[in-house]
């Protein structure tokens, strides 16, 4: 079976965690994760699991975590680290993946669903979560907002943006553009390291609305439940540059 995959392990391929590290967002997703879980019992399973920068922790909470990806660079990345947790990792598309076993939680972050450009194709990715959730699972997706990356813009159809990081003279820049109505998101990012190197990376993503994401879930049979603006459950508004929804499927 062919697998697509964009290109998007290529590009970050040694970098990808050095931008998003083991920081205290990483431990709050973790966290939030384990909390949302109805029962580690019966299993869990992330779409688009990278290097496991969430499954490996996460692992070490709720017990063995099956992970979908289609880049091979960044499985071959989370290979390395198998001692960190227990993951199974599958190379696979989430917008067709499909296998006989089903969770108690399905989990898709990092807007890792945003970087589905086709809002059909989209649909499709929440349809074969929710194909994999035993009755009264859970299915939690973190995506960029688009209202609120629309008013980071403050008006602009460009913007750059810099972010210094802990450790001395490193840091990421982010230059953005909206198009297609603001429901496009162009952004080069350069990973700026202390011996004076850096690294360039681009992504495209479609950004979505809570709404939106209700919509292709209750197509898929499941339930919304809640919309916040962050892992530790705040609530949801719309300058968020980031929500996070859940659903649940009936039992």
């Amino acid at each position: 079976m062919t697998i697509a995959d964009i290109g998007y392990g290529r590009q970050f391929d040694g970098w990808y965690d050095r931008i998003f590290q083991n920081d205290a967002a990483t431990q709050d997703t973790v966290e939030a994760l384990t909390g949302f879980h109805p029962d580690p019992s019966r299993g869990t399973l992330e779409f688009g699991v990278g290097t496991g920068r969430i499954a490996l922790p996460l692992s070490r909470r709720v017990g063995p975590v099956t992970g979908v990806d289609s880049s091979p660079e960044m499985l071959a990345a989370l290979e390395k680290k198998a001692d960190q947790g227990e993951v199974t990792a599958e190379q696979g598309d989430i917008r067709t993946y499909r296998s006989d076993r089903r969770y108690g939680l399905v989990y898709c972050v990092c807007s890792t669903l945003a970087l589905v450009l086709d809002p059909g194709e989209q649909r499709e990715v929440v349809a074969r979560a929710a194909e994999h959730l035993l009755p009264g699972g859970r299915l939690l997706i973190e995506t960029h907002n688009r209202p609120g990356i629309v008013a980071q813009h403050e008006g602009l159809r460009r913007t750059t943006v810099f972010a210094p990081y802990p450790e001395p003279n490193t840091g990421v820049q982010m230059h953005a553009q909206l198009l297609a109505d603001d429901r496009i998101w162009h952004v080069s990012t350069v990973w700026f390291e202390a011996d004076g190197t850096h690294r360039i990376g681009t992504e495209t993503v479609r950004l979505l609305t809570p709404e939106e994401v209700d919509g292709y879930a209750r197509e898929a049979g499941l339930v919304p439940e809640g919309h916040y603006a962050d892992w530790r459950r705040s609530d949801y508004v719309p300058a968020a540059g980031l929500f996070v929804a859940s659903y649940t499927k009936p039992a």
